[in-house]
């Protein structure tokens, strides 16, 4: 619904120095449907660096992005929220959701950031948020909107490979990263200039899912979201326990435990050669010609950096 009220109280704001308050810019809790993949590079060489002086990122990256944990939730549709009230600069909403580099994806010149909406705000701050959902933007040019207002829906177009909005915040025209803006990169500040309106502590690593199967997952699937089971069959051809991580640095270790009726089934731990955006891992054993023992089984995936725990996910499944 366009708002005539709001709109002309907007542009008759003064354009002062005044910070903006953003608000989370999907449909989701942070950490658990949804987590941050990518920060703003800080670096103004070729290496990369986040505000935390962390390695989650690459170079010249200008937003920050905040995913979802597979296809599947991305296909149940999850809004893309306003994250502070202003007036709809442009849309586009006619890209596929086709992952970049598919032999199927669109030419994407000029149009890296897929189907999105761009947001002006008082003071000369912008929020553009890229890859949404085909079909799905509920906005037009001119419209005035309020924070929390859905514009979309997250999807996967443009130049992506995951499903995720892409933030990017402008002020005058240049980009600020909205966990420091104070534009210079201050490696352990122990105040970083946030412009959230709540607090979003740093993760730089941590667990996407973790899931049960009778063999070992292939990616795709976990990535589409259909790698694990709710039961099994005692006698399954295996037992697998899968994690799915982040962002783990070298040194970090994966820990995968099952836990059945009579006590420990598997627990395995690998650690990390060098730092990666996304991996899985997986350990499993093959079915005792007895079968396995009927009843319920717990899996947890635990990320562990210098034996501090940094995430643990837990799963159920059911033996029959």
């Amino acid at each position: 619904m366009i708002r005539e009220g709001l709109l002309t109280l907007l542009l008759a704001s003064p354009a002062g120095a005044q910070d903006i308050a953003l608000a989370l810019p999907l449909d989701c809790i942070l950490g658990q449907s949804c987590y941050i993949q990518n920060f703003v590079d800080r670096d103004p060489g070729p290496q990369f660096s986040d505000y935390a002086c962390g390695a989650l990122g690459y170079d010249g990256h200008k937003g920050t992005d905040f995913a979802l944990s597979s296809l599947s939730a991305m296909q149940s549709g999850v809004n893309v929220l306003a994250s502070a009230t202003g007036v709809v600069v442009a849309t586009r909403n006619t890209m596929p959701d086709i992952a970049f580099g598919s032999p199927d994806a669109p030419d994407i010149t000029n149009q890296e950031c897929g189907n999105g909406v761009v947001l002006r705000h008082p003071g000369g701050w912008e929020t553009q948020y890229c890859h949404m959902k085909q079909g799905t933007i509920r906005v037009k040019a001119g419209q005035s909107v309020l924070q929390g207002d859905p514009l979309g829906q997250v999807g996967l177009s443009g130049k992506t490979q995951f499903p995720h909005v892409h933030l990017s915040l402008r002020k005058d025209d240049r980009e600020v990263d909205p966990f420091d803006a104070d534009q210079t990169l201050t490696c352990n500040d122990p105040a970083p200039h946030s412009l959230w309106q709540s607090d979003i502590s740093y993760t730089g690593s941590g667990l996407i899912a973790v899931g049960f199967m009778d063999g070992l997952p292939d990616y795709k699937d976990i990535k589409a979201g259909t790698a694990t089971k709710n039961s099994l069959p005692a006698k399954a051809t295996a037992l697998v326990i899968w994690g799915y991580a982040f962002g783990p640095n070298k040194g970090d270790v994966l820990e995968l435990m099952i836990h059945g009726p009579k006590g420990e089934v598997i627990r395995h731990s690998e650690t990390f050669e060098k730092h990666q955006a996304q991996l899985f891992r997986a350990a499993g054993k093959r079915t005792p010609p007895s079968g396995w023992p009927v009843g319920d089984y717990r899996g947890t995936a635990t990320l562990l950096r210098n034996g501090e725990v940094l995430a643990r996910k837990t799963i159920t499944l059911k033996v029959k």
